[in-house]
């Protein structure tokens, strides 16, 4: 089946315009046979029928869902949790369910529950910007970006099709994985990070915020992103994130250790090894990993 095939046919119901499914929509716009929406926020519903970014927008999911061949659940973690055991009262008709939630040990496993008629399939793309809503979506902001899928044993050749060709419509490109895989690998490249911007936000006395400037500003730009966001995040992926927190403290200790015991020739061969590996973590040439 052909990206085009397995599209083009398809209507597609987005539950959430934020700035994921906003996006989404944007980028899908003539690829598809019909967009859908729902979305509670009555400002979300008027700016997306003055952009006309579906084809129709309702306030709630089961006003749009029984139109749907595909249906992407574009909440935070915790609202998509809520909405899964709700699907079947909505939907009486099969569909592939695909979710965008930035965890998905949980999200699977709710998906495991809905009855046979319904095809799920897990999906995280990684992309977005610290500010949401639909005023700041983009129909760009998925390219180029890994698409992560994580199908259930149940999961049919159908659904891995459609998932992996929406993520290619969008200009991303599909990974497969596990949502175990998925979960602990996001603990490190997202979820740490965002306490990293966090922690460092809380640790600048107020006395020196004349002295703010780029540095700051990017290296603490994720304590922007969405509370409830980073609070479902949390709550869904503790273990994995307090992993990775314990390795970051290691690291700290090592760095405080080097800058007490070593000298100005220690500390610049220690920077210089980080930053070999950075380059190594984003794939760029002639990078080498971490001894």
């Amino acid at each position: 089946m052909t990206q085009t095939a397995a599209l083009r046919h398809q209507r597609i119901a987005i539950i959430g315009l934020g700035l994921m499914g906003g996006s989404l929509a944007m980028a899908l716009r003539g690829q598809v046979a019909a967009l859908y929406a729902a979305d509670p926020d009555p400002h979300t519903r008027a700016l997306a029928r003055e952009w006309g970014v579906v084809d129709v927008v309702a306030a709630g999911p089961e006003e749009v869902l029984p139109h749907a061949d595909v249906v992407v659940l574009a909440a935070p973690v915790q609202a998509i949790l809520e909405l899964v055991p709700r699907l079947p009262h909505w939907m009486p008709r099969p569909a592939v369910v695909l979710d965008l939630g930035s965890t998905k040990r949980a999200v699977c496993r709710a998906f495991a529950q809905l009855p046979p008629r319904f095809d799920p399939i897990g999906g995280h793309p990684i992309a977005g910007k610290e500010h949401a809503g639909l005023a700041h979506a983009d129909p760009g902001l998925y390219r180029g970006a890994a698409f992560v899928l994580t199908p259930l044993p149940r999961t049919t050749a159908r659904a891995r099709a459609v998932a992996e060709a929406l993520a290619q419509a969008v200009g991303a490109y599909p990974v497969w994985s596990t949502p175990e895989e998925h979960d602990r690998g996001l603990a490190f490249t997202s979820h740490l990070p965002y306490l990293l911007g966090v922690a460092l936000a809380r640790s600048v006395p107020p006395e020196v915020r004349g002295f703010v400037g780029p540095g700051f500003r990017s290296t603490s730009r994720l304590a922007a992103s969405s509370p409830r966001m980073m609070r479902d995040i949390m709550a869904t992926n503790l273990e994995a994130v307090l992993a990775a927190l314990e390795r970051l403290e290691d690291e700290i200790t090592a760095l405080r250790r080097l800058l007490q015991q070593g000298g100005p020739a220690d500390w610049e061969a220690f920077f210089a090894a980080a930053a070999a590996y950075r380059r190594y973590l984003l794939g760029e040439e002639g990078a080498a990993p971490r001894e």
